[in-house]
C-alpha cells in the first residue's frame, strides 16, 4: 500500500492529505524527523478536535451561534459583565451549579445561553439545548410511550441541559410534575441554564400549581447564579436608532 492509503485506512486523513507538502517545508527548514513528525501529528490532532467539537455543537441543537465576544454589554447595562467571564470558564459544570436568566423578551438570555453551550460543546462536554414548551412535550410523550426512564437517563448524563423560554406557555397536564422529575434527577449532579420571561413570584401561574412551582424553584435555586436582566429590547434597538 502506498502511505496515503495507509494514513487514510488508519483514520488519519488530514496526515494522508499534508504529509508530502509538509515534507517539502521540512526539508526547508531542515527539521529532524521528528519535529516533522511532530507536526503531521499535531495537524491531525487539530483537526480531529474541530470535527469534535462541531459535531458537539450540532448535536446540541442549538437556534443559533452565539459567543460571549458578540454579545453587547453597553446596551444591557444591568448585566455584571465581569460576573459572566467569570462564569465563562465553565467552573459551575463542575460543582454542578446551574444559571437562571430572567427577564422580558430581547434582552440577550438565548444569547448568553447559547455562548455557554459553545464554550462547553468546545471544551468537549455533553450539552443539549431546549425549547422549553418542545422539552415539555418530549418528556409527555416518553410517558406516554413507556420510554421515560431512556428519556430522563439520557437527560440525566448531559453536562449541560439549556432549557430556554419557560413561561411563554403555560405548562399542561402532567408537565409539571416531569419538569420536576428532570430538575430532582440532575439537582446536584448536573448543571442547568433556564431562560424565562417570568419572575419567580409567577412561576406558580406557570405552572398552575404554587406547591410544584416552589419545589422545582428550591431545586433550581439552591445551587446557581442568578441574572435578573432589564433593559430595552436588542430586537428594536435599530429600529429605535431610526427614529432618533
Amino acid at each position: 500500500m502506498k502511505l496515503n492509503e495507509i494514513l487514510e485506512f488508519l483514520s488519519l486523513k488530514t496526515m494522508a492529505a499534508n504529509y508530502e507538502e509538509e515534507a517539502k517545508k521540512a526539508l526547508k527548514r531542515k527539521d529532524s524527523y521528528t519535529d516533522y513528525l511532530k507536526k503531521l501529528a499535531e495537524e491531525e490532532r487539530l483537526k480531529k478536535l474541530e470535527r469534535s467539537v462541531n459535531a458537539r455543537i450540532a448535536k446540541a441543537k442549538f437556534p443559533f451561534i452565539k459567543t460571549f465576544e458578540m454579545f453587547d454589554y453597553d446596551f444591557q447595562a444591568s448585566l455584571d459583565e465581569l460576573y459572566i467571564k467569570e462564569l465563562s470558564n465553565l467552573s459551575f459544570l463542575e460543582k454542578a451549579e446551574n444559571i437562571l436568566m430572567v427577564g422580558p423578551p430581547g434582552v440577550g438570555k438565548t444569547h448568553l445561553a447559547c455562548a455557554f453551550g459553545v464554550k462547553a460543546c468546545q471544551e468537549r462536554k455533553r450539552v443539549l439545548f431546549c425549547q422549553a414548551d418542545q422539552l415539555l412535550e418530549d418528556l409527555t410523550v416518553a410517558a406516554s410511550t413507556n420510554t421515560l426512564p431512556d428519556k430522563m437517563a439520557f437527560l440525566s448524563r448531559l453536562d449541560l441541559l439549556i432549557v430556554d423560554e419557560l413561561g411563554y406557555m403555560p405548562v399542561e397536564g402532567d408537565g409539571a410534575n416531569l419538569l420536576f422529575q428532570l430538575v430532582s434527577r440532575r439537582y446536584e449532579t448536573g448543571s442547568i441554564i433556564l431562560t424565562s420571561n417570568k419572575p419567580f413570584a409567577q412561576w406558580g401561574e406557570i405552572f398552575g400549581d404554587e406547591t410544584i412551582a416552589s419545589a422545582i424553584l428550591d431545586r433550581l435555586v439552591h445551587h446557581s447564579h442568578i441574572f435578573q436582566i432589564t433593559g430595552k429590547s436588542y430586537r428594536i434597538k435599530d429600529k429605535m436608532g431610526e427614529k432618533t
